[in-house]
C-alpha cells in the first residue's frame, strides 16, 4: 500500500513527505480492520486511495483553499473525509472532526492518538446544535464532501465560517442541477456562491463549489437539527 499510495500521490503532484504517506497507509489498515465491524466505507479496499484519500487531498492544489495555520471543520466527517487527509497532510492547519455518530468518533479519536495529530479535535455533536454554541462564526473554512444537496449544506457550514472564510463543497456532476437553489440559500445566509473548481480525478467528475462568506449569518440560522434537510432554504415557490 505504501508504494502505490508514494505513486499515487507523486503522480497528481501533491508533493508529500514520506511521513505524511506513511500515516496515510498506516490510517489506510486502520480504516480497513474497523470496517470488518462498523460501516466506514462501502467503496473497494482497491478503490480507497482514489476515491477517498486523492479526492481529499487534491484541492490542496488550488492556490487560497487552504491557506497556512487556516482554522478548519469538517461537518459530517464519516471516516474522517476530507477533515483527517488534510489534518495529516498540512501539520499547521487546526482541524476539527465533526460527526453525528457515536461509533464514527470513536474511531476517529482512536487514528488520532496512533497517527499523532495533535492539530485534530474531534466532535460528536449535530451540525445545527455545534454551529448555534461557541463554535459559531469562529472558523476559516468549513468543509463537507458528499453529505447533502448544495442548498442544504450551506445551513450546515456557513454558520460556523467567520467573514472572509469560506465553506468548501466537495460534489458530484450533479453540481451544476443544485447551483441555482443554492446560490438562494447562500444569500439567506451571508454567503456568495462561485463557480466549480474541477478536479481531476481519474475516472470521477469532482468539482470543489467555495462559498464566500460576505456577511454574517442571521441568528436563526441554522435552524433546529433536521430542518434544513426537511424544508431546505432557496427552493422555487
Amino acid at each position: 500500500m505504501l508504494a502505490t499510495l508514494r505513486s499515487l500521490f507523486d503522480e497528481a503532484g501533491l508533493g508529500l513527505s514520506q511521513e505524511i504517506v506513511l500515516k496515510i497507509a498506516r490510517y489506510h489498515d486502520l480504516l480497513l480492520d474497523w470496517n470488518q465491524r462498523m460501516d466506514l466505507t462501502n467503496v473497494s479496499p482497491e478503490d480507497i486511495p482514489v476515491r477517498h484519500y486523492l479526492d481529499s487531498l487534491l484541492p490542496l492544489k488550488e492556490a487560497g483553499l487552504f491557506p497556512a495555520g487556516a482554522k478548519i471543520i469538517d461537518v459530517g466527517t464519516g471516516a474522517g473525509f476530507p477533515g483527517l487527509m488534510l489534518a495529516i497532510a498540512r501539520g499547521d492547519m487546526q482541524v476539527t472532526l465533526l460527526d453525528s455518530l457515536k461509533k464514527r468518533c470513536d474511531f476517529l479519536l482512536e487514528c488520532k492518538w496512533i497517527l499523532a495529530l495533535p492539530n485534530v479535535t474531534i466532535l460528536h455533536v449535530r451540525a445545527e446544535d455545534a454551529a448555534r454554541d461557541n463554535l459559531r462564526e469562529t472558523f476559516d473554512r468549513a468543509v463537507a464532501r458528499a453529505v447533502a444537496p448544495m442548498n442544504v449544506l450551506a445551513e450546515y457550514l456557513l454558520p460556523f465560517v467567520k467573514v472572509g472564510g469560506f465553506a468548501l463543497c466537495w460534489k458530484g456532476p450533479k453540481v451544476f442541477e443544485e447551483m441555482e437553489e443554492g446560490a438562494r440559500a447562500c444569500q439567506l445566509l451571508g454567503g456568495e456562491i462561485q463557480t466549480p473548481i474541477f478536479m481531476p480525478l481519474k475516472g470521477e467528475e469532482h468539482y470543489i463549489v467555495p462559498i464566500a462568506k460576505v456577511e454574517e449569518t442571521p441568528k436563526k440560522y441554522p435552524r433546529k437539527a433536521g430542518r434544513p434537510s426537511k424544508n431546505p432554504l432557496g427552493q422555487a415557490d
